[in-house]
């Protein structure tokens, strides 16, 4: 069960990571991007390539990172002058395409040649060495308390902002989703403590993704309340508005669509470390249109609303793989096509009810645009 719940802390702090890139592309900028999952590629076998070089994980990351920004630097020359819709199709287009490439050309891992099918296999991965003392250990689950702090701060003020405006109602809703959801932050929190004491690589690889998660969340948070950021929200509304007052309009769109892929490619890394060996066929598009609905679920615009629908998406994917094959009698595949028409009957719901998504604001909503 421990280990598990670390898998699950992993993958969604994976996936909130890779949301976030999204979110600011779309959510706050307004570019549609079906091809988010291209970044992630590129992210992933740019890091696992250049570590089998000798190159040290976290700088192979970084690089990788750069390398997904530079996908966006050329999608967005090519695109962004256009309408929105090109980009869209172009953006789609380059994910399948870097992905078919990967699976039919011979990658370079160490010192051979291999064909991309195959996949790479046996890299390094960050702490998968470590042996951490009693000190070291009890550094690891100080961080893991503080960011476990930090979150359960964040969930009590989203439920404490209702009541403060008198909304009762969705004061008493958001009690219920905010206490399932601290329910399983305690357990990912308590088994984190004991798989750090005990130190395993999983749990240090936990630790690493949720303090980058962090991180980025933090940073994000100061750059779209910036200048910067307030530009960007003009554009999604209408971009005729920031030109009208001298804004180059096309240099902040490049802008959100290099550091979206370049957070994408950081995620496509601690995808690669997770998986332990990666293939063509883990980047399917699939993955990018998972990522649309956490990001339309917690509400587009909304950075903690991007991380709660994460939560919700991997909280509901692992409730019905557990319980559903025990309520409803289908085979494997029947059941896997009834999950996902189970969550887009939430969707549609959530669309006709609340549709800026959980914590979205109305009158930002991009889905109208």
């Amino acid at each position: 069960m421990i280990d598990y719940l670390i898998f699950l802390a992993i993958s969604t702090s994976i996936f909130a990571l890779f949301a976030l890139g999204l979110n600011l592309q779309w959510g706050f900028t307004g570019l549609i991007n079906f091809g988010h999952v291209g970044f992630m590629t590129l992210g992933a076998y740019a890091t696992v390539l250049l570590t089998l070089k000798g190159v040290p994980v976290i700088i192979a990351a970084v690089m990788g990172a750069i390398v997904a920004a530079l996908l966006g630097l050329v999608i967005g020359f090519s695109t962004l002058r256009l309408r929105e819709d090109y980009l869209a199709i172009v953006t789609i287009g380059v994910g399948e395409l870097i992905r078919l490439v990967v699976n039919n050309q011979e990658l370079p891992v160490g010192n051979t040649w291999i064909s991309g099918a195959f996949g790479v296999q046996s890299y390094p991965i960050p702490l998968n060495n470590f042996r951490p003392n009693m000190f070291s250990k009890l550094v690891m689950i100080g961080v893991l308390t503080l960011v476990a702090a930090v979150a359960m701060f964040s969930l009590w003020r989203w439920i404490n902002a209702s009541l403060r405006l008198g909304k009762q109602q969705e004061f008493i809703s958001r009690c219920v989703v905010g206490g399932l959801l601290g329910l399983l932050a305690t357990a990912i929190y308590i088994s984190g403590v004991i798989s750090l004491y005990n130190y395993t690589p999983k749990a240090g690889l936990m630790l690493l993704s949720l303090s980058v998660l962090a991180f980025v969340f933090w940073r994000l948070e100061i750059l779209i309340n910036s200048p910067w950021g307030r530009v960007l929200k003009a554009i999604r509304e209408d971009e005729e508005v920031p030109k009208a007052v001298g804004k180059n309009v096309f240099w902040y769109k490049l802008q959100s669509l290099m550091l979206g892929g370049a957070i994408a490619g950081i995620a496509g890394a601690f995808f690669a470390w997770q998986l332990n060996a990666i293939y063509p066929d883990n980047f399917q598009p699939q993955l990018t249109f998972d990522t649309w609905i956490m990001v339309i679920l917690g509400g587009s615009g909304n950075n903690i609303g991007t991380i709660l629908g994460a939560v919700i998406f991997f909280a509901y994917d692992t409730l019905t793989r557990e319980f559903l094959p025990k309520i409803v009698q289908l085979d494997s595949a029947q059941l896997g096509a009834f999950r996902i028409m189970v969550i887009g009957l939430i969707l549609m719901v959530l669309m006709i009810w609340r549709p800026q998504g959980i914590l979205g604001k109305k009158e930002e909503l991009t889905l109208g645009k």
